[in-house]
């Protein structure tokens, strides 16, 4: 998707963190892990020289400390399995917000505590793909370098989120289990999503470049969505700061029988609050009005919901169980995407009539589809990676 160029697109910037909100607890999708060192503390023993008759007494055994069990830390890049780093899968919570006003019965409540707790695994699952996310996002912001091929940087993010989750993905069924929530989205400047380098992309990432970097990672279908932007030079820090406070906004004020349209007007007021001044002109900072968050469903990335970033007339409501990703765009120009470019993202529709498929490419790819990625988001290069060929007859360009 596009912007009429020279302008440029933003999503949230990197301080805008993990944007998965479970609205069952409040509970933001990321943590912060910390580091232990490794020892090997034994006591030391010299070595003496004794006569004769001092060897007959009786050696004194001397108690060594016992060995202090190591702690793992993190490689670079990201490798060693989030389970590991927690072996006892407990994993970190995040920040967690309290309930407002007439909700926080739901915390008070000993019959809402007791069922809360009835959905451990729904959170362990999400705090695990959270955590797994913000150490491989908090890598990429890091490892990101002008000079560097956008295909040289998915690769990179996504070798070291299938690490982390414990799932490369190889095997028939793998990545159901855990690992890619989407393919990576590398969106430079008027680009503003969905597109993911396919095999034998060149371009390569400029300075002068505004890069949206948009990385899903699942684990047992629990998705977690989170974006930030990188720019290199510092005209455009205020398009940045602009994101940032539009989604903090949205996660803030984000809950229980929140109506979307509301909370979609609260972040239009926090975007289009800030200017953005290139080359001595003075462009207002525009939500784009044509793109939302959206509720995240097992194994799907867009549920039912939408959450805009202006204000119209959807009364449409937060609910207990829902989990929103809270998303924000702002743009220079015009404020709206339009359709174009080359395909990168595929699905398969859960909703899609049946067809019969005339093409032996297509009934193979289909096939290999539903075994490896159901209906998950996936690209070309996750095919090539479990050795698909000759199936770009047998792809419909997806609709929305």
């Amino acid at each position: 998707m596009t912007t009429d160029p020279p302008e440029l697109s933003e999503k949230p910037s990197a301080a805008a963190n993990a944007a998965d909100i479970p609205v069952s607890n409040r509970a933001a999708a990321n943590g912060i892990s910390g580091k232990g060192e490794n020892s090997d503390d034994w006591e030391d023993q010299p070595a003496v020289a004794v006569d004769a008759s001092a060897a007959k007494k009786k050696k004194k055994n001397k108690k060594m400390k016992p060995k202090k069990k190591e702690s793992k830390t993190q490689t670079d890049p990201p490798s060693i399995p989030i389970s590991q780093l927690f072996p006892n899968n407990t994993y970190p919570k995040g920040e967690e917000v309290e309930y407002k006003d007439d909700n926080r019965y739901r915390t008070t409540s000993e019959e809402k505590r007791y069922l809360d707790n009835l959905n451990s695994d729904f959170l362990s699952d999400y705090r695990q793909a959270a955590e797994a996310h913000r150490q491989v996002r908090q890598w990429a912001q890091r490892s990101i370098k002008p000079g560097k091929t956008l295909l040289e940087i998915a690769n990179g993010i996504e070798n070291s989120a299938r690490r982390l989750v414990g799932h490369d993905g190889l095997t028939e069924g793998d990545s159901l289990i855990a690992g890619m929530g989407f393919p990576t989205g590398l969106n430079i400047d008027n680009v503003v999503a969905h597109y993911s380098p396919n095999a034998g992309c060149k371009t390569v990432l400029k300075e002068s470049n505004v890069l949206k970097v948009d990385i899903g990672i699942h684990v047992g279908g629990r998705i977690v969505d989170s974006a930030f932007t990188m720019a290199f030079d510092p005209v455009y820090d205020n398009l940045l700061a602009a994101v940032k406070d539009a989604t903090n906004t949205g996660v803030r004020e984000a809950g229980i029988d929140v109506r979307v349209g509301e909370l979609g007007g609260l972040i239009q007021e926090a975007m289009e609050s800030y200017e953005c001044e290139i080359n001595g002109k003075t462009h207002p900072i525009k939500a784009v009005r044509n793109l939302s968050g959206h509720t995240i469903l097992p194994y799907s990335i867009h549920g039912t919901k939408n959450v805009p970033f202006v204000k119209p007339n959807d009364m449409t409501k937060m609910e207990e169980g829902d989990v929103f990703a809270i998303e924000t765009f702002g743009s220079t120009g015009a404020g709206r995407y339009v359709e174009g470019g080359e395909v990168s993202h595929y699905a398969l529709r859960g909703d899609a009539n049946r067809k019969d498929l005339t093409l032996s490419s297509g009934r193979n790819v289909l096939g290999a589809i539903k075994k490896n990625f159901s209906t998950i988001p996936f690209c070309r290069r996750y095919l090539d990676r479990i050795g698909q060929e000759k199936y770009l007859l047998g792809l419909l360009p997806p609709s929305e």
